[in-house]
């Protein structure tokens, strides 16, 4: 696994049939350049306002995976049972599924879904990949708690970020890869050309557990050297885990 390829999607949310048959041929093409990990971002195939079979979404999530089942799908963010809700498939079979906990309230997600009310993590060949999903990035603590406790080795971080504050997602996907110790992954929507939710995304990111951004020609395929990652100067993950009291004065 020493050189494996990941594909983070430079998506554009146009309608929704259009977004049903481009996702199939995106994911495909990946497939064949030799990607090991597919991700796509958050809400691609719908945005925020739009709805869409999720029955025929979830059988079509089953037969792109099916059809290459030494390849990991994560399928961006789907609206369902009122959680924004991460995917993961593979062989056919959904491998896990994260509800986003920290929604972002100036997009109104708090009246739109539920808060999910638990931290994702799962195996994956010699992985443990944890998922985060857009705003949970600023918030550390979920991060910590997915190395830590969850024993990841990488987040995957799918989103749907403005890019007049590309800086700050960045940044963010950076430090959580430097304080723990291991690959960050962030895909997020390149815009959104749909009548009333027309969006310009920030871009693409990967750091590595130095927080080193892996820098490619179209910002979409990326070759990780998972078996030889960079040595740690910290290991966070070798620190005493104190709790000190807080002292308030």
């Amino acid at each position: 696994m020493a050189g494996m390829k990941v594909h983070l999607s430079r998506w554009v949310c146009q309608g929704v049939e259009s977004n049903l048959s481009r996702f199939e041929a995106e994911a495909a093409q990946a497939v064949e350049n030799g990607a090991a990990i597919v991700v796509f971002p958050e809400l691609f195939l719908t945005g925020y306002t739009r709805e869409v079979d999720l029955a025929e979404v979830r059988a079509r999530f089953a037969r792109i995976s099916a059809a290459a089942r030494e390849t990991l799908f994560v399928f961006g963010s789907i609206s369902e049972d009122r959680r924004n809700r991460i995917t993961v498939w593979s062989g056919g079979e959904q491998r896990a599924a994260y509800d986003k906990v920290h929604l972002f309230r100036p997009n109104g997600e708090r009246e739109r879904w539920d808060q999910g009310d638990r931290y994702v993590a799962f195996g994956w060949r010699d992985l443990t990949v944890g998922l985060m999903n857009c705003n949970d990035v600023r918030f550390p603590e979920q991060a910590r708690a997915l190395v830590l406790d969850g024993g990841c080795d990488m987040l995957i971080v799918p989103a749907w970020w403005p890019w007049r504050r590309d800086w700050v997602w960045s940044t963010l996907l950076r430090a959580r890869a430097i304080e723990n110790g291991v690959w960050v992954l962030g895909c997020c929507i390149a815009g959104s050309a749909f009548a009333g939710e027309d969006f310009a995304g920030a871009g693409n990111h990967v750091f590595d557990p130095l927080g080193e951004d892996l820098r490619t020609t179209d910002d979409v395929s990326y070759d990780l050297d998972v078996e030889h990652p960079p040595t740690l100067i910290v290991d966070p993950r070798d620190e005493d885990r104190l709790a000190p009291e807080v002292v308030v004065f």
